[in-house]
């Protein structure tokens, strides 16, 4: 979360003094329709036909979004080795198994290794844009269509990234988002899904809302209705961010000018080389990514003063090599609800090692991560981009 402030306290203080804070209700009774409006909102900015707002975060909108394209129990999905446990997770949580690949240099998902890794049971790929930057979409789709399998793109930390000139998450059949505290856009928790496929909406609205049996509007749903999940979001989240939203652009373009000024002075500098890009413009700028030759380089530079920076090697949770409750089967509450028992995922790829993607953690060894801030002042800027040209002089 980068601002936060009085747009949003006056967009909630209205939903309160309304007394109407579950998301369905009536206008005629006064009832600020805020997460419907985000939705459409959210949906016009990706540039897609559905967006589906839901409670259960990032992990809730993956969820959805593979339930919605029907994978479950029986299917292998693949997922790259540096992200969020709850890419992975996600899979799980459906029924299916998530087959583990590397990244490459960009931080994001390697398109060759995910061309090895596509079997006969891989129904879907889940790109991961980590960080802010986007993932190689044109090969990846291009793959995906090859192989006939699905992409599900995880932006849960690219809210409003692009590559090429189009939003994340419109180039798969769905795309998955998250805006808990640490994320571009923030309403505290919570998530969306959206996509162009009225089929995968539907099946992914049913899924988020226990209740949707009872709902009025599902009179104009084909998909037969089935029991799903609780991931219903309320009019406090649509109305934190429809305000959010609001501020998206300007954040963006400050943290991708902040990001161009560390590109621009330092580029060519000794001891600076910068993670290569798929999309530079695209990229949300949430980071300044650089490159080394060694583990004791990249620290070298990370520890210098001034930096600030850090290996994402260190971040634990983004790294499959300590997703122990995955590689160690430990799934669900009950031993019937674990994937890895289930009948239907005999025979599947079902074991992981820890050294299972050495390109990946050397990778993630040789990297440092400057996290930037809109709010940066010249000279904070300036101050920061002279600490790396001091520490790149000094390798």
């Amino acid at each position: 979360m980068y601002r936060l402030g009085q747009k949003e306290i006056d967009e909630v203080s209205k939903v309160i003094k309304a007394k109407k804070m579950l998301r369905m209700g009536d206008p005629k009774t006064g009832h600020l329709q805020e997460a419907n409006r985000f939705e459409k909102e959210w949906a016009q900015t990706i540039g897609v036909k559905y967006a589906l707002l839901i409670s259960g975060g990032g992990t809730a909108g993956l969820m959805a979004g593979l339930a919605g394209m029907g994978i479950g129990p029986g299917d292998e999905v693949i997922v790259p080795g540096y992200t969020f446990m709850a890419t992975a997770s996600a899979v799980l949580m459906v029924g299916a198994i998530p087959v583990i690949a590397e990244i490459n240099e960009t931080m994001t998902l390697d398109p060759r290794d995910m061309e090895k890794k596509i079997g006969p049971k891989t129904k879907a790929v889940i790109p991961v844009h980590m960080r802010g930057i986007p993932s190689d979409m044109q090969q990846i789709t291009a793959l995906a269509r090859k192989h006939n399998i699905k992409v599900l793109e995880d932006c849960c930390q690219a809210d409003g990234g692009s590559f090429k000139g189009k939003r994340l998450g419109s180039w798969g059949q769905a795309g998955a988002y998250s805006f808990n505290d640490y994320k571009i856009m923030s309403s505290g928790e919570g998530g969306a899904m959206v996509t162009n496929d009225n089929k995968i909406y539907q099946r992914a609205a049913i899924f988020s809302d226990s209740g949707t049996n009872f709902r009025q509007y599902v009179g104009d749903y084909t998909v037969p209705i089935f029991l799903g999940l609780q991931f219903r979001a309320t009019e406090i989240m649509g109305a934190i961010l429809r305000m959010q939203l609001q501020r998206l652009p300007g954040m963006l373009a400050d943290l991708r000018r902040i990001r161009s000024r560390f590109m621009t002075e330092l580029s060519g500098k000794p001891g600076i080389r910068f993670a290569p890009s798929n999309d530079t413009k695209g990229d949300c700028g949430v980071v300044v990514t650089f490159q080394h030759d060694s583990e004791k380089e990249a620290r070298a530079f990370a520890a210098a003063k001034g930096v600030g920076g850090g290996l994402p090697i260190d971040s634990g949770k983004h790294v499959y090599c300590n997703w122990d409750p995955i590689l160690k089967h430990r799934i669900g509450h009950h031993p019937g609800m674990n994937p890895y028992r289930m009948p239907l995922n005999k025979g599947l790829r079902l074991n992981y090692t820890r050294n299972m993607c050495p390109r990946t953690l050397d990778i993630l060894k040789r990297t440092v991560f400057i996290s930037l801030n809109p709010d940066w002042t010249e000279a904070q800027v300036r101050t920061q981009i002279e600490a790396c040209r001091k520490a790149g002089a000094s390798l």
